[in-house]
């Protein structure tokens, strides 16, 4: 336990350990194939009190404040904040995009457990607290934006159908 150290170990231990934590989480995001990451898989399916994600709309306010936290562009460039391409090849890589940062943030939030039980209670409260701020906000603003995209994806499918019944 922690509680033993002094204030400046104590705080370089969790410093330590959170980092590791969220760097692992990280790089295992990173390394893990799209093929982990997909929408239908159960851990990304909607719930039925999500509402189609107007849930999040209507009781988070999340398109008040999603656009005003920071993103992490991967070195492969694919910026999240606007759609760039409308090709069905394009919103399944930014759906599994989505996938993967959920899968992060959802994972960094299990370090919440391990800092109540390694540190006095408001050592452990206040990392916890960080901890939560740091990742909460995000995993959830990655499930919005799949909701949206899927409804984007399903009207290009439609479309296309359309199109092609066309001709």
């Amino acid at each position: 336990m922690l509680q033993d150290l002094d204030y400046f170990f104590m705080l370089l231990a969790n410093l330590l350990i959170v980092g590791a934590w969220h760097g692992t989480t990280f790089l295992c995001s990173t390394k893990l194939t799209d093929s982990y990451f997909q929408p239908n898989s159960a851990f990304y399916r909607p719930h039925k009190w999500e509402h189609g994600g107007r849930w999040y709309r209507d009781h988070l306010l999340i398109c008040k404040w999603k656009d005003r936290v920071p993103q992490f562009i991967s070195k492969e460039g694919f910026s999240k904040r606007h759609l760039t391409d409308l090709s069905a090849e394009y919103l399944d890589k930014f759906i599994s995009e989505t996938c993967r940062g959920e899968w992060m943030h959802t994972w960094n939030l299990g370090c919440v457990f391990v800092m109540l039980v390694v540190n006095r209670s408001m050592v452990g409260v206040t990392f916890s607290i960080l901890i939560f701020l740091g990742n909460g906000p995000f995993a959830l603003i990655q499930r919005y934006n799949r909701f949206r995209l899927e409804i984007v994806r399903k009207r290009l499918h439609r479309e296309t159908a359309r199109a092609l019944a066309a001709v």
